[in-house]
């Protein structure tokens, strides 16, 4: 299928994922508004560079639109509904504003093409290792959260695919306390606590964030943790301490068998470094969310309410604090 890359920033990833999986995609071109990077991204891909949809030829099977949507302050989804009434297939970068997701929705179904919303995040090897560990755990008691304000779209996707239920949810915000914002509420019915970094270099926005994403679930039996977007995942057991061990500190009888076991056990790793992450594993998982595309399993419905979640979210958290001047 001929891959149409809209957007150089992001989309160099996209790039990169496409070039991993020949047999199923080919870089047909590059979408961008004609600046130096966009040429020069198309040079090094040896595709030509369009600049207007119009421009496009007849055989572009699927776009991908990797440019901020109108929720971020972009062209994104009015690009993705152009390329839709074009005949094309889109996959839109998320985080879509839910009225922009159902209006591609709307459209994609008039022309008979696909649109998806993408979140590689929630196909990264670390989060699908978490949300397989969290299915297994018993009655989930609570979740404790960390991400940037930039990626706490993936971060909802990610805690309601380990709850399997984002319904009901509801957040207040409890304070401001530099560099968090501290949102108290319920996911799933499940109590959640959530410190967003609510705050962008409007200069610099995908830098300066001390985590991506971080999340813990705990339960009667311990914690499950996803410690960043990249991983590693550990489970800690609840310590608990037997009457033998209380009474007489004797650590062999039966009852004291469990403390021989690890404090805390690692279920899967890290990248060996960022270089892997950004240039291997992202791409993997942009190469997941392509291939999702010709799935049968429409995930709208779940995409529409996540939009619905992230955007009560950040009414919430309100504007982000500006770090423009601040030191890198």
């Amino acid at each position: 299928m001929k891959v149409l890359v809209c957007g150089t920033t992001f989309g160099q990833s996209y790039i990169a994922a496409i070039a991993r999986q020949p047999d199923r995609f080919e870089l047909a071109g590059i979408l961008g508004r004609g600046s130096v990077r966009s040429a020069d991204t198309a040079r090094r891909a040896g595709v030509p560079l369009y600049t207007a949809v119009e421009q496009l030829p007849d055989d572009i099977d699927i776009a991908c639109v990797v440019v901020r949507s109108s929720s971020m302050g972009g062209p994104g989804s009015e690009l993705a509904r152009a390329l839709l009434a074009r005949g094309i297939h889109v996959l839109q970068e998320q985080p879509v504003h839910h009225d922009d997701l159902a209006e591609s929705l709307r459209v994609a179904r008039r022309h008979n093409v696909t649109y998806r919303l993408g979140d590689l995040y929630a196909q990264l090897p670390a989060s699908r290792r978490f949300v397989a560990a969290a299915k297994e755990l018993g009655k989930q008691l609570y979740v404790d959260a960390v991400c940037a304000v930039q990626v706490s779209f993936p971060l909802l996707h990610v805690i309601g695919d380990a709850l399997g239920s984002v319904r009901p949810w509801n957040f207040v915000k409890l304070m401001d306390s530099e560099p968090y914002s501290v949102v108290s509420g319920v996911i799933g019915g499940v109590p959640v606590t959530l410190r967003v970094q609510n705050q962008i270099n409007p200069d610099d926005p995908d830098n300066h964030m001390h985590v991506l994403h971080r999340i813990t679930i705990g339960t009667d039996s311990g914690t499950l943790t996803l410690h960043d977007a990249h991983g590693p995942v550990s489970w800690t057991p609840r310590l608990h301490i037997p009457e033998s061990v209380r009474t007489s500190f004797d650590f062999t009888a039966p009852d004291a068998a469990h403390l021989a076991e690890p404090c805390t056990s690692l279920l899967a790793g890290n990248p060996s470094s960022y270089r892997e992450f950004l240039a291997e594993v992202l791409p993997e998982a942009i190469g997941r969310d392509l291939v999702a595309m010709g799935e049968s399993a429409r995930p709208d419905q779940y995409h529409l309410t996540l939009c619905r979640m992230w955007q009560d979210l950040t009414s919430q958290l309100g504007y982000a604090t500006l770090l423009a001047g601040r030191p890198q």
